[in-house]
């Protein structure tokens, strides 16, 4: 019962070092693998930094406010981010595996984004953005938007229990009473 508390007073911090990680891990994917993020990509990302602002300010709240963890609102907020990330990797997997098609935006011709290739593009060149519809790397037969797809929806999970923490606590302890 205390973990479940510990662990829904927490979950702002909780939440903060995980999308704080995995922007951390897609910028070295990006910088040391030489994996250009496509559109959908970006789009991913953003819901991460959207999620760094919800969960940094929940945790600042609660250090500032002297409160036993920040209101389970910024919780359930959270559980909404992640899930509309999920959302978006799924799609983002669906059209690499070809289950559907993605817009037309995310299937141009595929090019290397290189200092040289911005310099080309503003000296008039044609620059080609990475296509979303291609699959740059995998790891045990799923795609990043795979992986992305599978700890958001875990994050998403854990949101959401987070938010429920005082129902939970609260059907513990008369769980507990009864049984005493």
């Amino acid at each position: 019962m205390k973990a479940v508390l510990f662990f829904s007073r927490w979950w702002s911090v909780i939440a903060l070092i995980s999308a704080l990680s995995l922007l951390g891990a897609a910028h070295a994917f990006q910088t040391f693998a030489h994996l250009n993020p496509c559109h959908l990509c970006l789009k991913q990302r953003d819901i991460y930094w959207i999620a760094v602002g919800v969960s940094l300010a929940g945790t600042v709240w609660a250090l500032f406010t002297g409160a036993k963890g920040p209101p389970r609102v910024f919780s359930f907020v959270l559980f909404a981010i992640f899930a509309t990330g999920c959302a978006i990797a799924i799609f983002h997997m669906g059209g690499e595996e070809k289950w559907w098609a993605l817009p037309a935006t995310c299937t141009g011709v595929s090019d290397e984004v290189s200092i040289d290739s911005i310099a080309a593009m503003l000296s008039g060149g044609k620059f080609k953005a990475p296509q979303c519809d291609i699959v740059a790397w995998r790891f045990l037969g799923l795609s990043m938007a795979g992986w992305n797809a599978i700890i958001s929806g875990a994050l998403a999970i854990l949101s959401l229990i987070a938010s429920l923490r005082l129902q939970l606590y609260y059907r513990l302890s008369q769980r507990q009473a009864r049984h005493a």
